[in-house]
């Protein structure tokens, strides 16, 4: 696999994604590394000078008024890291590690940021080497960046806090030795560099994108297959009818089902069983359709965020320029992260209400009660029904905005704030209570199928029906079926099914 080329321009949630999960070597481009070079030859021009700049010879946040000598230039960058590394709760997954650590390279390959080119080379080294900081999740506002989290990653290129090194929690002065790598000591700028960004929150997005990307396209396959079992009718998903109200997103999704759907004998047409499918049905392309609009709006604020300088202040080499601004403010990343959280918990929501039309016999056309072999003695599958209402309705409480939120910090000098990182932390999980979600619609409706004959299922859903049925066999007698939900909604998740159901139906919108 080729290395991911660092310049500070290009990075794409793709590359983010196999950096993370596929441990892809990275490297900075030769002309990224010219820029960072002359934007550290700035700063200590600027520190030789005398001239006052925020956070190189200044106090940090309501401190930005107190003057730093010389001579503690550096000892301001170490006590910067130091202090803010106060983060708390849980320690992110390496996953989500290496996609910050990767996201905060490439930020500062921009070349804005002033630091020294060994600084960067060894956040580089850290993640080709996989040593990775522990980084709570929880403390960062989304404004001034994610400092406080980001502030562990730094502690570890100092050689102090802890990272995973060969899958064992060390400090960090081991870890990195044990890479046979070498800390390195912040001088001017540089400590403030690494920690003053939206990396947390972008990189926890990104992945998360990528994540729901994968479930949005799985999802119309699976419900092609509820649709089946039910007997429903194709036809609301005529071309012609999504013409007549042409969002690109619900005709993409109606020509997935179509092809979906391509050589099903158990579908009907309008009037042979019923005239029309209630709505989580009849309306897929229009409700799936709405979330591919959500995705495509999250990609587009991602796409740039990842290929963002968003420190402060900002090093401006053609004009020998030293300018504080606001670009460490995660309010795009939070509106982008929200909106996320809105579009999956609707994905989940119309999943939900397909399986409960598979389990209740007063919908199901015919099916037994709650899919069981024996009704009454068996409960089959009534309360994964329950799981997935309790899931959906968990992801209502989360994909509440965290956005119109703010409290002001350091005295008020930080007065408006964005909460990204909680907007992504959130959404990170109505992506995962969605996998679960579909999960359960998945198993329900492969339990259905067998009632009504698989030997009719369409070739592309009877792929996806192979891959469950591999992993979750039927359920004839009860049986606790947790892990079989967990292990369905990661493979969901892997997007391994996803690839089985495209060489059938070709490639999905």
């Amino acid at each position: 696999m080729t290395p991911i080329i660092l310049d500070g321009r290009q990075l794409t949630p793709e590359a983010v994604m196999e950096a993370a999960f596929e441990h892809r070597e990275v490297m900075l481009s030769g002309e990224a590394g010219t820029r960072v070079e002359r934007c550290r030859e700035l700063v200590e021009d600027l520190v030789a000078a005398g001239k006052v700049v925020y956070g190189v010879n200044t106090g940090f946040g309501k401190f930005s008024d107190v003057h730093i000598s010389p001579q503690d230039t550096a000892k301001l960058q170490i006590n910067l890291i130091r202090s803010h590394a106060c983060a708390v709760g849980r320690a992110l997954p390496a996953e989500t590690v290496r996609a910050l650590m990767l996201l905060r390279a490439n930020a500062l390959a921009k070349g804005y940021s002033g630091i020294r080119p060994a600084t960067l080379r060894l956040l580089i080294d850290c993640l080709n080497h996989n040593v990775h900081p522990v980084v709570p999740e929880q403390g960062s506002l989304g404004a001034s960046g994610d400092l406080a989290p980001l502030s562990h990653l730094a502690l570890v290129l100092m050689g102090e806090g802890e990272a995973y090194y060969s899958g064992e929690r060390l400090p960090g002065a081991e870890a990195l030795s044990r890479a046979g790598l070498r800390p390195i000591a912040l001088q001017a700028k540089e400590g403030l560099a690494l920690i003053n960004g939206t990396q947390i929150m972008t990189a926890i997005g990104t992945l998360t994108f990528m994540k729901a990307q994968r479930l949005a396209r799985i999802a119309d396959a699976i419900a092609s297959l509820t649709l089946e079992s039910l007997r429903g009718i194709p036809e609301a998903f005529a071309e012609e009818v999504q013409f007549a109200r042409p969002y690109p997103e619900q005709i993409g999704v109606a020509s997935n089902l179509r092809a979906l759907l391509q050589g099903s004998r158990l579908t009907t047409r309008q009037g042979e069983i019923r005239v029309q499918d209630a709505y989580s049905l009849r309306c897929l392309p229009q409700v799936h359709g709405a979330t591919r609009q959500v995705l495509a709006y999250v990609r587009d604020k991602l796409a740039i965020e990842i290929n963002s300088a968003t420190d402060n202040p900002l090093l401006f080499l053609d004009a020998g320029r030293v300018v504080s601004g606001g670009n460490f403010h995660g309010q795009p990343i939070a509106f982008a992260m929200d909106f996320l959280k809105i579009g999956m918990s609707e994905l989940a929501n119309i999943a939900e209400r397909r399986t409960e039309r598979l389990v209740n016999p007063a919908l199901s056309g015919g099916l037994p009660p709650f899919l069981s072999h024996a009704p009454g003695l068996a409960s089959g599958l009534m309360i994964t029904q329950y799981v997935s209402a309790s899931l959906v309705s968990e992801n209502k409480v989360l994909a509440h905005p965290a956005s119109v939120d703010s409290i002001p910090s350091s005295a008020n000098q930080e007065d408006h704030v964005s909460m990204g990182t909680t907007a992504a932390r959130h959404a990170a999980q109505v992506v995962e209570n969605a996998a679960k979600v579909l999960a359960i619609e998945l198993i329900c409706a492969a339990e259905a199928a067998d009632f009504v004959g698989t030997d009719g299922l369409a070739p592309a859903t009877r792929a996806l029906y192979d891959r469950l049925r591999a992993l979750v066999r039927p359920v004839v007698d009860d049986r606790a079926l947790s892990e079989e939900i967990e292990l369905t909604a990661a493979a969901l998740l892997s997007g391994e099914w996803l690839d089985a159901v495209e060489a059938v139906a070709g490639s999905l919108y």
